[in-house]
């Protein structure tokens, strides 16, 4: 009983072995068959590499392509900064420059400061000294009016007289002051050196203001003051020394209006033949013949001869000097 028991016990487990085995067998099969349906065909597989290989190139190209655009945008930016640096270079030599002229600038401007400074402390101490002489210079100025030649009397008159009314106004500074004696100083001087031909009234010595008579008259610089009435047939000039006017023969009238239409401009300039006052105590001329004709040789040698003045040249330079009739 025992070993029937045994044996059948052996002979169930050997009937059990084989099941399980087929089992796994069979769950091997299903797995395998699983494994064949679930995984794709071969070419579908290449497909699916390739796909991943071109993804794969392709992200690589774009990194590239990313670096490659932060590289240019660093290169402009560096280029940029460059010309950047270039130019604030360029502008720091030029302010340096700049300040170093402005440095020099300044330092004349300061010397100049200085200098000015005792400008106007010395302009306190000028205007004080140079009032008084302005006032004298007008002094002056109307004494030599008085004693000169008796041309213009009016005019020059009246502009002495502005000029004191001038020194004694408070709104006008004393530049201005001195400014105006100077040009009436220039004036004056412009009287010696040119020729002018005017109408006047003639009041001669010894008549009143009512029998003063139109005239013209004739100026050469300061040498000769002459006259001649409008109908041309009286003529005479001014005696400085006698402070008279001294009438002329009527042989000069023709030679007076000549020169009066030549300072008038109604004529062509030449050479005029007027009267000269010679001072008594003028120096001995070569050739002076005391008031006789000279021959044209003696004229020769006054005009080559430098150190005969020009007012003497003008006085014996004609053929004929020409003398006033109380002098004949």
């Amino acid at each position: 009983m025992f070993f029937n028991r045994t044996q059948t016990a052996t002979d169930s487990g050997s009937s059990a072995k084989p099941k399980g085995l087929i089992w796994t067998v069979f769950t091997s099969l299903i797995f395998a068959w699983s494994l064949v349906l679930l995984s794709p065909p071969p070419a579908l597989w290449a497909s699916e590499q390739l796909t991943r290989i071109i993804e794969a190139e392709a992200a690589i190209l774009q990194q590239g392509l990313a670096s490659q655009n932060r590289i240019n945008d660093l290169d402009e930016a560096t280029t940029k900064l460059l010309h950047e640096y270039r130019n604030l270079l360029r502008q720091q030599e030029n302010l340096a420059i700049y300040n170093d002229n402005l440095e020099q600038m300044i330092r004349s401007q300061q010397a100049e400061m200085v200098a000015l400074d005792q400008q106007i402390k010395d302009i306190e101490v000028s205007q004080r000294e140079i009032l008084p002489m302005v006032l004298r210079m007008v002094d002056t100025l109307a004494d030599f009016v008085s004693a000169d030649i008796p041309f213009l009397a009016e005019e020059r008159k009246a502009r002495v007289e502005g000029l004191r009314a001038l020194m004694v106004r408070a709104d006008v500074s004393i530049p201005e002051k001195f400014r105006r004696v100077m040009l009436a100083y220039q004036a004056e001087v412009d009287f010696g050196r040119t020729i002018e031909a005017y109408q006047g009234k003639l009041v001669l010595a010894g008549r009143d203001e009512d029998s003063a008579r139109v005239v013209e008259f004739l100026r050469v610089g300061r040498l000769a003051l002459i006259y001649q009435t409008l109908d041309r047939r009286e003529s005479g000039f001014w005696d400085p020394h006698r402070q008279t006017w001294i009438p002329l023969a009527r042989r000069h009238n023709r030679a007076i209006h000549q020169s009066l239409r030549v300072a008038a401009r109604q004529a062509a300039p030449k050479l005029i033949r007027v009267p000269l006052v010679i001072s008594e105590n003028r120096p001995v001329i070569p050739g002076d013949q005391g008031g006789q004709p000279m021959s044209s040789e003696a004229q020769l040698a006054i005009l080559g001869d430098q150190s005969v003045s020009s007012a003497n040249r003008l006085m014996i330079l004609e053929n004929q000097l020409m003398i006033p009739e109380g002098r004949q």
